[in-house]
């Protein structure tokens, strides 16, 4: 099941005021359309939207629903200037962890949400893995806070490959582990 339908609405000011823009599919460079984000609508579909263009910086993965201020998706500041719809949701999901890059060292698979990921994985650090089904949502800190990280469906041989170069050298520290429903 491929989900592509669907549309965000961003507004400047908190509790969907001032100046908007309606947006149905990815866009690289949002500034054009408005020059702060601090309100957001999600009527359709699943959505990632980043702190900078051409899909770089923080990361936020939206779900249908309202955010009537950038805190509720737990942004770090106003800005968001490019978004991108996310394609593979659907309804079952698996993928592989490895802790070393290009897929070495001890590996653990994954077919559900873990909340309690250190439970079952010996360290912090992810540094690759292959998603075989579904999106996924890495988080760095527990109860699906902090620098969040979308991966879909593909390889990712390092952490890098899904974002996490933005943070400096080391990978990011992995938490909690959420698929997209």
């Amino acid at each position: 099941y491929v989900l592509y339908n669907g549309w965000i609405t961003f507004y400047e000011d908190r509790n969907y005021q001032g100046r908007y823009y309606e947006c149905d599919s990815d866009s690289s460079d949002l500034h054009t359309f408005f020059s702060r984000c601090n309100s957001v609508r999600v009527e359709g579909g699943f959505w990632v939207v980043y702190e900078r263009p051409n899909y770089m910086g923080f990361q936020y993965v939206l779900t249908p629903g309202e955010y009537p201020d950038y805190q509720r998706w737990m942004g770090f500041n106003d800005t968001v200037r490019s978004c991108r719809i996310i394609r593979n949701v659907g309804n079952s999901w698996r993928m592989k962890l490895w802790e070393k890059p290009n897929f070495e060292g001890q590996s653990m698979e994954v077919a559900d949400n873990m909340p309690s990921f250190q439970e079952r994985w010996h360290s912090r650090e992810v540094n690759s893995c292959k998603v075989f089904e579904g999106a996924w949502v890495f988080f760095e800190h527990p109860n699906y806070r902090g620098r969040q990280y979308l991966l879909e469906r593909g390889e990712y041989r390092r952490h890098t490959e899904w974002g996490g170069m933005q943070y400096g050298t080391s990978p990011p520290r992995v938490e909690d582990v959420h698929h997209c429903v």
